[in-house]
């Protein structure tokens, strides 16, 4: 059999369509952006994929995938990944669609691509940006098959299905199989190549924006649907299925939940998982999202939680404002009320170039007064006076410069970029001992579940308002009424008109 050459590479960044702030290239570069030798070396056994996020991730699966094979050369281009932030910018999405034609080109003729995507980015002026990528690639690679990974917050559309062969997205939440997903896309790929297999696909597309309760795959409300899928593919027909829960702060005019399913030269047994998958989706469409705690709420929680506070910290999820949904990583609200709880010790972050250009010359203990906020979306976040003390300052990768502010109960982490306060390292690379605080503020949805294992005794959840409340997607324009936002009685009709959008 002759030698194949697969390509591969990533463009990963999820969107909050309602941010005002755009992403650009330097902020690929700032968070990660890896190609050619370096990239095969943090792919490889012993790298690390993604520094200071994730040890292995898709790519590393996918060249494991590739090890496991004689006669299969992985070809690296370039993977270039943002933290979730507003739209792209036309020419930062220009630049990576180009830089993706641009090194295709140049690796010669290969049997197929590999390709990480999220499944929900926005791009200004470009519906659908995922899929041009895609489409870009194809007009490259010819009739070569295209193997995409996607978180299970995507949204799967029609031009997402035409413009490539296989999807296979995250089937955990918080995501923790990244590596896993990596490496059975990439053995499908392979088998699929050499003949092994005969990939067929089915979906299916759900009016449905908001539902599943807490949607992590291991709770009660989610578990059966996950389970379900296993026992699915215990079948030897059937070589993957996946369920996007949709990033709902997108502005993709077909936005909802769907189900994907792959099997080998079976189309019609794809088509009746497909839909089995999807009506037990519409069956838990009911179960809302716990309601979160106002700030005062939230507060109060943490004065009670005395044996919380003495054995560990109490962290404190600003669901209004979560830098890993989009958000700016702005608001004051939070800090506002954290101010005023002078019994609490806190630690919360927040973006603000200006503050951070105000302070940088200033020797440390010196005492500052700024106005934080008011500055990327002064609507939503309007500025708030503050005083205290420099603590601390360092320019960062991951965050440009970073300040620290004593402010009496507060303890702020003022950064030049976007505070993925999502891992207990962001306060501890900056001398905050996170078990030396009553209670820490993330603006992570999920992940920091699992990060703060170690420390955190207790999670709360508190809504102020901002892009990622859960009932600001009314505020973007869909062409379907969506559950729950809408009476919508069956998911077929949409399901339908989508669908048959693709075959027409």
């Amino acid at each position: 059999m002759a030698r194949l050459r697969i390509a591969y590479a990533r463009i990963a960044q999820e969107t909050n369509a309602l941010s005002p702030v755009r992403t650009v290239m330097a902020d690929f570069e700032r968070t990660h952006l890896f190609a050619g030798a370096e990239l095969a070396r943090n792919c490889a056994k012993g790298g690390e994929e993604a520094p200071g996020f994730l040890k292995n991730a898709e790519l590393s699966g996918f060249i494991k995938a590739v090890g496991e094979v004689d006669g299969v050369e992985a070809v690296p281009l370039f993977s270039a990944w943002a933290v979730p932030n507003g739209p792209l910018a036309a020419d930062c999405f220009e630049a990576l669609k180009a830089r993706l034609v641009r090194e295709l080109e140049a690796a010669g003729p290969i049997d197929g691509l590999f390709l990480v995507l999220h499944g929900a980015m926005n791009a200004d002026g470009v519906p659908e940006p995922e899929a041009v990528l895609m489409a870009a690639a194809r007009a490259v690679i010819g009739e070569a098959p295209i193997a995409v990974t996607m978180d299970l917050h995507a949204n799967l559309t029609r031009q997402k299905i035409e413009a490539c062969d296989l999807i296979c997205a995250y089937r955990t939440n918080p995501h923790r199989d990244h590596f896993k997903v990596g490496y059975r896309c990439g053995q499908l790929l392979i088998r699929s190549l050499r003949g092994e297999v005969k990939p067929t696909r089915a979906w299916r597309t759900l009016p449905l924006i908001l539902g599943g309760g807490t949607t992590v795959d291991f709770l009660p409300t989610m578990r059966p649907l996950f389970k379900r899928m296993k026992q699915m593919e215990k079948d030897p027909r059937v070589l993957y299925c996946s369920l996007f829960m949709v990033h709902l702060w997108n502005d993709s005019r077909e936005v909802g939940w769907s189900t994907h399913v792959i099997t080998d030269n079976d189309p019609a047994l794809a088509e009746r998982l497909a839909d089995e998958l999807a009506d037990m989706a519409w069956g838990v469409k009911d179960v809302m999202p716990p309601e979160f705690k106002s700030a005062e709420a939230a507060i109060a929680t943490v004065r009670k939680a005395r044996l919380a506070r003495a054995t560990g910290t109490v962290t404190l999820c600003d669901a209004s404002d979560v830098v890993g949904a989009g958000a700016a990583g702005e608001s004051p609200h939070l800090i506002k009320a954290l101010l005023g709880a002078t019994d609490l010790v806190s630690y919360a972050p927040i973006r603000d170039a200006g503050v951070i250009e105000a302070v940088w010359d200033q020797p440390i203990g010196a005492q500052v007064s700024v106005e934080i906020a008011g500055k990327l979306d002064p609507e939503r976040n309007p500025a708030l006076a503050v005083q205290g003390t420099l603590l601390r300052k360092e320019a960062t990768v991951p965050f440009g410069r970073v300040a620290v502010l004593d402010l009496g109960p507060v303890k702020l982490v003022v950064t030049e970029g976007q505070p993925l306060a999502m891992k207990p390292a962001f306060y501890k690379d900056v001398g905050l001992d996170p078990m030396k605080a009553d209670c820490v503020v993330v603006k992570s949805l999920f992940p920091f579940l699992l990060y703060f294992l170690p420390y955190h005794r207790r999670a709360v959840y508190v809504k102020t308002s901002g892009v990622t409340d859960f009932d600001a997607a009314r505020d973007l324009a869909f062409d379907d009424d969506l559950h729950p936002f809408q009476q919508v009685d069956a998911w077929r009709p949409t399901d339908r008109k989508r669908r048959e959008g693709a075959a027409s």
